[in-house]
């Protein structure tokens, strides 16, 4: 190689490395590893606070802070200006269909003690998610536009004024999961849709209305929810046979002071995956199902204050997961001592001879000289022959 080509060589390497140099930032790149942060990852691009449907927003939260006639903790008082998103219980998110704009997907004003009515521009937060208002003092009724919100969830609205019948656009919200009426002045029939497959409710809570449920439809049965609290309501017909048919969901069953008349069939205990069953201050009779005693996640049981009789069947009092045994204020003659055993019993105002504080003997020999018990297949308690 001649002297003069190494200096040409050199050059030729300089002006490669220049080329390459120049076309590297218009090479694809791969992404940069994410530095470590204490905070979620957040989208490279903010989302807007501003489209249509923080502008529908916007409308329905003015309208509705118009007819709020009190609000003692002032929640609603930077509801102001067009951002919604920073209002006090107004939680933003992505939109579940459209990932690049931001929408009110809750509204959370719990415990304010707010008073007003409930507008009917609140069907423009048709991406709501979540609407608690528990613990308020609005009246009227919920809103028919409440329809639109086909993504509702949760839907909160205990200890309030609302009145009327049974909102029945409720039973056709496709994703309503949750539903809490109890502690308002709702009156009528229930519908049996509530009840219902379609509807698939796994919570319900309507109890302290004036709500009517009739049972001889068997639509109780047909719910699929893991809770219902029907206590205070009106529950007309007999506890049926097919309380079996909610082996499968549920969790707890609250049916105090409901004025069932009913004896409380054995089928009763298919449901093993029940935890706590109230059915206290009723009129069930005849005598606490042996099969009771095959539930064995249960954890509560109250039949206080109803006609029972016979024996308490040892097989309850030997449940695994029994803590609570409240059988006072019926007619029980026997209790077997097992039953000592469970955390916290209560069997007073019975007939257990020497057990403490139970009814007057003249009490107990009255109840037996009653007609005994026939209990039908329904579930019924039979007239006597």
């Amino acid at each position: 190689m001649s002297p003069l080509s190494k200096p040409r060589l050199a050059t030729r390497a300089l002006q490669h490395i220049i080329l390459l140099a120049l076309l590297l930032p218009c090479l694809p790149q791969p992404l940069p590893a994410p530095s470590p942060s204490p905070t979620p990852a957040q989208p490279s691009l903010p989302l807007s606070p501003f489209n249509e449907r923080l502008d529908a927003a916007y409308i329905a939260f003015q309208a509705w802070k118009h007819v709020i006639t009190e609000d003692p903790k002032n929640l609603t008082a930077d509801w102001c200006g067009p951002f919604v998103c920073n209002y006090t219980g107004v939680f933003c998110a992505a939109a579940p269909d459209d990932p690049c704009i931001l929408t009110v997907a809750g509204v959370d004003l719990n415990h304010g003690r707010i008073a007003g009515v409930l507008t009917d521009h609140l069907g423009l937060l048709a991406d709501l998610a979540v609407l608690h208002l528990n613990s308020n003092r609005f009246h009227g009724t919920l809103p028919t536009s409440m329809q639109h919100m086909r993504l509702l969830f949760e839907l909160d609205v205990s200890n309030n004024l609302l009145s009327g019948a049974f909102p029945s656009f409720l039973t056709s919200l496709p994703s309503l999961k949750y539903l809490d009426l109890r502690f308002n002045d709702f009156d009528g029939e229930l519908p049996d849709a509530v009840f219902g497959r379609q509807l698939s409710l796994d919570a319900l809570f309507a109890n302290d209305n004036r709500f009517n449920v009739s049972l001889a439809s068997g639509s109780l049965t047909n719910s699929t929810a893991s809770v219902i609290v029907l206590a205070n309501t009106k529950l007309a017909g007999c506890l049926p046979p097919s309380i079996g048919d909610m082996a499968d969901t549920l969790v707890e069953l609250i049916l105090l002071n409901t004025s069932i008349s009913s004896c409380i069939p054995p089928e009763i205990g298919k449901l093993k995956k029940l935890k706590v069953l109230d059915l206290s201050h009723n009129e069930f009779a005849g005598e606490l199902p042996e099969s009771i005693g095959d539930m064995e996640s249960l954890e509560v049981i109250n039949v206080g204050y109803n006609m029972l009789s016979g024996a308490v069947p040892e097989t309850i009092c030997l449940l695994p997961n029994l803590k609570n045994l409240t059988v006072v204020g019926n007619y029980f003659c026997e209790e077997p001592v097992s039953c000592l055993h469970v955390p916290r019993r209560d069997d007073r105002m019975n007939c257990i001879p020497d057990w403490p504080h139970q009814r007057s003997h003249e009490q107990c020999i009255a109840f037996e000289h009653r007609p005994p018990v026939h209990c039908g297949a329904d579930g019924c308690i039979l007239p006597p022959p």
